[in-house]
């Protein structure tokens, strides 16, 4: 489906909130997901989660300190959310790549990036040779944490807070294709609790890894 089509399709669908930037093609949908599922999921990246990365190494070890899991796409919780997420968006399931779990504790955050791979970045070619560059980001909010764990985005002075089963929903290209700077995002700290989300990204081609 192309862009145009998959915003229209967003912009359609019961209980959704567009941001009101021309900056940025961003969505909101609370309770998109049940508590017992999100749950079901925060136990999941409990059970395997480990340090997470980043594509490009900047010289900051505080940049992205948060834990990552890999959800099983032969789990039937995951392969159901991973189904809604598809059917909501009207994003290509091929497109996918495998669904993320993130944990972040107390102190841990994400500094401002953007989920796009920058063309100039050492490790473009690798990590979009096969299947391009990410095109949409899909995130869940799996539980709301005692304090902190906003995710700001700071070209459009928008910040999301936590919710139990909350979608966020954003292009990271212009509606010309080019690459969007004001994606940019920061998953801030989490100063009391801990704060679990599951993401999805989205490629410009099927998903051949």
């Amino acid at each position: 489906m192309a862009t145009d089509a998959i915003t229209a399709h967003l912009a359609q669908q019961p209980g959704i909130q567009k941001l009101p930037s021309p900056k940025l093609t961003l969505f909101v949908r609370r309770a998109f997901l049940d508590a017992d599922t999100c749950a079901a999921l925060c136990a999941m990246i409990d059970a395997e989660r480990r340090p997470s990365t980043i594509s490009d190494h900047n010289g900051d070890a505080a940049f992205r300190t948060s834990e990552t899991c890999d959800l099983p796409a032969t789990d039937p919780l995951v392969a159901r959310v991973d189904a809604a997420l598809a059917a909501f968006t009207g994003l290509d399931p091929l497109h996918g790549e495998p669904l993320q779990g993130q944990r972040y504790a107390v102190g841990q955050e994400f500094k401002a990036h953007t989920d796009y791979f920058e063309p100039n970045g050492v490790d473009f070619h690798r990590y979009c040779s096969v299947a391009g560059n990410r095109t949409w980001t899909a995130m869940v909010y799996l539980n709301e944490p005692e304090a902190g764990g906003a995710t700001r985005f700071k070209a459009v002075d928008k910040t999301i807070q936590p919710e139990t089963g909350k979608l966020v929903c954003w292009n990271n290209h212009r509606p010309d294709g080019s690459l969007n700077p004001a994606t940019i995002h920061h998953g801030m700290k989490v100063r009391a609790g801990t704060k679990y989300v599951i993401t999805k990204w989205y490629r410009e081609l099927p998903w051949g890894w």
